[in-house]
């Protein structure tokens, strides 16, 4: 059993958000779907939560209702080798209502918010060689979605 579980609260979209996310990782799983019984608070038999797993990290969402949304301050970092993997989470996270944010952001269509990342930029950016690293910072501040060519282009010019 996972030690910690990443909780994350919908107003009434737990399980749509479920089968978007299931939708876009390859490797995930449904799991269980709890209903609210005659006890409430949500109306009995309404999906309460939903469990599933993305990339062999388990997640559970509930249907809580409209007192807490998301924001930037937690968001879910997806690590891609290539360009062509960031363009596929970028568009398909972005897909249907998401949006656009600055250094890798990004919004989904229920608000949970993606960082969309090679981890080549972590390395570069941790270069002792600050005039390196900070080519590469304020290259990649300029970009919505990360561009890994271009990022290994400020890395590497003199």
């Amino acid at each position: 059993m996972q030690k910690i579980t990443p909780f994350l609260w919908f107003n009434d979209q737990a399980e749509q958000a479920m089968e978007f996310y299931l939708s876009v990782f390859k490797n995930s799983k449904r799991g269980k779907v709890v209903r609210y019984g005659a006890a409430g608070p949500g109306p009995e038999g309404r999906v309460m939560t939903v469990a599933f797993e993305l990339e062999g990290i388990q997640f559970i969402a509930l249907n809580g209702g409209p007192q807490f949304k998301f924001t930037e301050a937690i968001s879910l970092v997806v690590n891609c080798e290539t360009q062509a993997e960031i363009d596929e989470y970028w568009k398909r996270l972005t897909a249907d209502g998401g949006s656009e944010s600055m250094c890798g952001w990004l919004k989904d269509k229920f608000g949970l918010s993606w960082q969309i990342v090679p981890p080549v930029l972590v390395q570069m950016l941790e270069d002792k060689d600050p005039t390196r690293s900070q080519r590469v910072m304020a290259a990649m501040m300029r970009m919505h979605k990360l561009d890994i060519a271009k990022l290994k282009q400020a890395y590497n010019d003199a």
